[in-house]
């Protein structure tokens, strides 16, 4: 049997991770915890469908995503994960001007031809759209679509860790160093401990570069720094409010218990700087309550930091890293980390062992993310 260490468990590692040992391999999942990793913060938003990003390859990924959470969903349940923090509650995109909402009708009904995972598509007045989200200003119309869901990134993470533990994945906090011998990749070091194996899979996300650098591999991998607020309205069922996404680069998103979760900001140059700024705090909070000034007297109940991993043109990267043996790479989700990470994790794991993928890795090759 083949040995693969995965290191790095965000979505993108721990769904390599589950899809590895679900296939019967021998598998160590060994993670840092770093503060300001993506997944921790994030609180994802699969909806895909209307995004007027003109980049197909990314599109392909997005839309491959959004439709193997239906299967992935269910193989978690089947292994025994019930909170997995994935709900299909719908979405609702606003605008004011009737051509814009048009627009989105429009672009909905002609990816719906190739996903029809979409579900229904319904334009609403702003009474309707007001009435499946009240804090919402009266001003905004929407179109919904039932097909979109909400995510829970650490639940679901958990889900996947905790799925690839039974199926005998061994999980392993410890800070890793690849261990090479010319151009092989033999293993890691993890803290004073030596683990050999067959293959090494790194989903550091914005951390990669660190990992690779004693090989002599620059990496180029920036981030992006989100500040994502959870508020909370008391007495208010919002355990299915719909995913809002406004008209401007930000969304807001319900779990059950009056959970409301509005964001992010999008702040490039920080560092590794996870603190919570009045700067940051004063842009979601302008944006958010434009959009639904119902929010107002909501209480504040934390802010979470994350670091968005981005490589060159915003598109991820996946394949063997080139010139090395024993080394594969994943990076790149940015802000559709959640979308996009369980399903390129399940065609990381098919690459790792030697299976054919759905997509095709010449729109994602790796040499694309090296200096």
């Amino acid at each position: 049997m083949k040995t693969y260490i995965v290191v790095g468990a965000g979505i993108l590692g721990a769904s390599t991770a589950y899809h590895l040992a679900k296939a019967g391999a021998n598998v160590t999942l060994v993670d840092r915890k770093d503060s300001g990793r993506a997944t921790d913060a994030a609180a994802g938003i699969v909806c895909p469908w209307l995004s007027q990003r003109r980049n197909q390859a990314w599109y392909t990924l997005a839309k491959n995503g959004a439709k193997y959470y239906t299967s992935l969903i269910k193989q978690l349940e089947a292994d025994g994960e019930r909170d997995t923090g994935y709900s299909q509650v719908g979405a609702i995109s606003l605008h004011t001007e009737d051509v814009k909402l048009d627009q989105m009708e429009e672009r909905a009904y002609k990816r719906r031809h190739k996903a029809p995972e979409i579900g229904e598509i319904t334009r609403l007045t702003p009474a309707a759209t007001n009435h499946l989200f009240p804090p919402l200003d009266a001003q905004y119309g929407s179109v919904h679509i039932s097909g979109a869901a909400r995510v829970n990134g650490r639940a679901l993470r958990q889900s996947l860790v905790n799925g690839a533990r039974k199926q005998g994945a061994s999980i392993l906090q410890a800070d890793a160093s690849l261990v090479y011998e010319e151009n092989i990749v033999t293993g890691i070091k993890a803290g004073e401990k030596m683990l050999r194996s067959d293959h090494v899979i790194v989903t550091a996300g914005a951390w990669a570069n660190e990992l690779l650098q004693p090989l002599g591999i620059r990496f180029l991998v920036t981030h992006q720094k989100a500040q994502i607020v959870h508020l909370h309205l008391p007495d208010t069922d919002t355990s299915n409010w719909p995913v809002v996404m406004p008209p401007n680069d930000q969304y807001i998103l319900t779990f059950e218990g009056g959970r409301v979760v509005v964001g992010a900001t999008h702040e490039n140059g920080t560092g590794f700087d996870d603190r919570v700024t009045a700067g940051g705090l004063h842009e979601i909070f302008d944006k958010a309550l434009s959009v639904a000034p119902g929010l107002t007297n909501s209480t504040v109940l934390e802010t979470r930091v994350g670091f968005r991993p981005f490589t060159p043109g915003f598109l991820p990267v996946i394949g063997e890293m080139p010139g090395y043996e024993g080394l594969f790479i994943a990076n790149g989700l940015g802000a559709s980390g959640l979308t996009v990470g369980p399903y390129l994790g399940s065609e990381l794991a098919k690459l790792a062992l030697g299976k054919a993928t759905e997509i095709d890795l010449r729109h994602y090759e790796v040499a694309g993310a090296l200096e």
